[in-house]
């Protein structure tokens, strides 16, 4: 399993109840409903996923997250999850504001754009970084919107939300050894967790309302 999905599993408290959104294959769901007995649902797009978790016994809805999760209570969840996808939601602030509405905390991940292998790639070719990490050409990526750790973490200061852990992920040996040293320009992926402030939580205040 991905590295960032053992430090989300850590993070989450056995028998709570969980949402993963963009949920893939099911493939962090169902070891946490086989490791730490959660119980959850998971929101997938694509049929082919959505197959393969119902093939794991998983509680599971065709659902397009860029159209919110009003079907959704304020708090029906301890944690919600979303790994490798906020990049690619039309509005990302918006959707943060929605996984804080509905869980009491949240989980994200997403790839660093300030990677120091993106900036070389970008100073010494000119164009749109290609690799493991970002495996898509410019035209046909569906991340849309790339950010850095910093850029991500002003935008939580934003919205008045906590960042309760944050860690850092890096697969590069070089990246290993400096993630801690210089996370925004050697951490690969980052894993956050977050919770609204307190006076916003004890109140019912979600941040900012929401456009249109």
């Amino acid at each position: 399993m991905r590295i960032d999905l053992d430090v989300i599993q850590a993070w989450i408290k056995p028998g709570s109840r969980v949402l993963d959104l963009g949920c893939g294959d099911g493939t962090l769901l169902h070891n946490l409903c086989s490791n730490k007995q959660v119980s959850g649902y998971g929101l997938e797009i694509d049929p082919k996923q959505i197959t393969t978790c119902i093939s794991k016994g998983l509680n599971v809805i065709d659902q397009n997250l860029n159209q919110g999760l009003d079907n959704f209570a304020d708090k029906s969840f301890d944690t919600v999850v979303m790994t490798h996808a906020l990049q690619t939601m039309h509005a990302p602030h918006q959707v943060l504001e929605d996984m804080l509405r509905v869980g009491e905390e949240c989980i994200v991940t997403f790839p660093n754009f300030g990677h120091w292998k993106a900036r070389w790639h970008l100073c010494a070719k000119g164009r749109m970084p290609v690799s493991d990490l970002l495996p898509y050409q410019w035209y046909d990526t569906p991340n849309i919107h790339f950010c850095t750790f910093r850029d991500f973490e002003v935008l939580c200061h934003q919205l008045n939300i906590d960042i309760v852990h944050r860690q850092v992920v890096a697969e590069r040996p070089v990246s290993r050894l400096l993630k801690d040293v210089r996370p925004n320009l050697f951490g690969e992926t980052a894993i956050y967790h977050l919770r609204k402030q307190a006076w916003q939580a004890s109140r019912g205040d979600n941040g900012p309302k929401r456009e249109g």
